[in-house]
């Protein structure tokens, strides 16, 4: 009854800005950051982070595509947890639920760059 308020489609954890900076920092964790090239510029991004727009990122992230970034890549192979953030977390939440349904096995919501910060993530121009 009411499934219709459930939430469908596949689940993307959030993970608070803290604990992707720790997991980022010991290797165990790949950073997307999926906002537009005008915010990029406007704000720098996660230090180490790549940068692929949403509006690309399915096609990028296609384990199967011939235009997959390899970086994205390697992690699907090798199952690297993938942690996307955009400005404020609704994009980032769509990205990841691409990522799922593409096949990555577990993808996060850092939710926006200012939780990365707060968190003690450094930023780069």
């Amino acid at each position: 009854m009411l499934s219709f308020l459930r939430p469908s489609g596949p689940r993307v954890e959030r993970i608070s800005g803290k604990d992707a900076v720790a997991q980022a920092a010991q290797g165990g964790m790949l950073l997307i950051d999926v906002r537009d090239a005008g915010e990029l510029r406007a704000t720098g991004k996660a230090k180490g982070a790549l940068h692929i727009p949403m509006s690309v990122l399915a096609l990028k992230a296609d384990p199967k595509a011939p235009d997959t970034d390899p970086t994205l890549k390697a992690a699907f192979e090798a199952g690297t947890p993938v942690a996307l953030y955009c400005a404020s977390g609704g994009r980032s939440q769509m990205g990841g639920k691409t990522l799922v349904k593409l096949g990555y096995a577990k993808v996060y919501n850092i939710g926006g760059l200012a939780d990365w910060r707060d968190g003690g993530g450094a930023l780069e121009r």
